[in-house]
C-alpha cells in the first residue's frame, strides 16, 4: 500500500491567508473600513509572546489594524476586564484575542465572557459555542467559530470534499479543540465519536474511523496500529521531546512514522494544523468587520 499523501496545511494556509488579504482590499475600497485585530498579552510567557507577535505580523500583512496590548503578569483581574471593556466599544476593534494561559489569579472564564460575543475572534465565548451546537447542517458559519477546529474542518473539506456519511472520532474532549471539532464533522453530516482518556479500548475504536481527529496533549500517543487503513488523520498535537543530538523537536500527538503507511492522508507536525490556526483568526476578524458594515458573510 502507498504512503499516506500529507496534508500541506503551510500551503492551504498560506492560500486562506490571501483570499482574506483580498477581502480586507475589496472591504477598504468598497466600504473605506480596516479590520482591527486587538491582541492582550498578560505576562511574558515566550511561547504566548511568539504567538502574539505572530498574529500582529500576520494582521499587519493582510492590511489589517493591529492593536497589541502587554501587560505585566501582576495586572490585577479588573485592569483586564476595564481594558476589554474599552476594546468593546471601540470603533477601530472588530476582534479581540486574550492570549491564554492567563495568570493564576485571573479568572479566565470571567474574562472570555466579557468579550463582546461579536468581537470574540477566539469563537470561546458562551454565547458563540451555544451558536456552534445550535447550528443546522449547511448553514452558513456567520459567526466567530474557534479557530483551530475551524481549520482543522477547512482541511478535512479540501481533502475529502464531503464528509457526510464517514465516521469521525475525535480523540480529546477538550473545550478548545475536540468538543467544537465534533460540532464541526456533525454540521458536516459525519458520524462522530468523542473518545477520551476513560474510553473503553480506544485502539479498536480508532481502528473503526474514516477520520481520525486526535487533540489529547500526548506525544505520538495515536500508534500506527490504531489506523484504519486508507482513513485520514488529523494531528492537532504539538509537543516537544528531546532529540538524539541533545536538542528537542516537536512531535504531534500521532506517531507519523508509522501512520503514514497506513492512512490515506495525514497532517504533518510541524507544518499541518499548526499553521491554519493564525490564518482562520485573520479569516474571523474578516467576517466580524463585515458582520458590523451589515455584509453578508462570505466564504474565503
Amino acid at each position: 500500500m502507498a504512503e499516506a499523501k500529507v496534508i500541506d496545511g503551510k500551503a492551504f494556509a498560506a492560500g486562506l491567508r490571501e483570499r482574506v488579504g483580498e477581502g480586507v482590499a475589496a472591504l477598504k475600497k468598497e466600504k473605506g473600513l480596516k479590520p482591527g485585530l486587538a491582541t492582550v498579552l498578560v505576562g511574558a510567557d515566550p511561547a504566548s509572546q511568539v504567538y502574539v507577535r505572530s498574529k500582529g505580523k500576520t494582521a499587519a500583512e493582510l492590511g489589517m489594524a493591529s492593536f497589541d496590548h502587554r501587560l505585566p503578569a501582576e495586572t490585577t483581574e479588573q485592569e483586564l476586564l476595564t481594558l476589554i471593556a474599552q476594546l468593546n466599544i471601540d470603533p477601530a476593534v472588530n476582534g479581540i484575542l486574550v492570549q491564554l494561559p492567563l495568570p493564576k489569579h485571573i479568572d479566565t472564564a470571567r474574562v472570555l465572557l466579557a468579550i463582546d460575543p461579536d468581537k470574540d475572534v477566539d469563537g470561546f465565548h458562551p454565547i458563540n459555542v451555544g451558536r456552534l451546537g445550535s447550528i443546522a447542517s449547511g448553514a452558513p458559519l456567520d459567526f466567530p467559530v474557534p479557530c483551530t477546529p475551524l481549520g482543522c474542518s477547512m482541511l478535512l473539506a479540501d481533502a475529502l470534499g464531503s464528509l457526510a456519511g464517514l465516521h469521525a472520532v475525535v480523540v480529546g474532549r477538550s473545550n478548545l479543540v475536540g468538543r467544537p471539532v465534533a460540532q464541526l464533522l456533525l454540521r458536516a453530516d459525519c458520524t462522530v465519536t468523542i473518545a477520551h482518556s476513560r474510553t473503553r479500548d480506544l485502539p479498536a475504536l480508532c481502528r473503526t474511523a474514516d477520520i481520525a481527529v486526535v487533540a489529547i496533549g500526548k506525544p505520538e500517543f495515536v500508534r500506527g496500529d490504531w489506523i484504519k487503513p486508507g482513513a485520514t488523520v488529523i494531528d492537532v498535537g504539538i509537543n516537544r521531546v528531546p532529540a538524539a543530538d541533545g536538542k528537542t523537536r516537536l512531535v504531534g500527538d500521532v506517531a507519523f512514522a508509522e501512520v503514514l503507511p497506513i492512512a490515506g492522508r495525514i497532517t504533518p507536525v510541524p507544518g499541518g494544523v499548526g499553521p491554519m490556526t493564525v490564518a482562520c483568526l485573520m479569516y474571523n476578524t474578516l467576517q466580524a468587520a463585515r458582520r458590523k458594515a451589515g455584509l453578508p458573510f462570505v466564504a474565503v
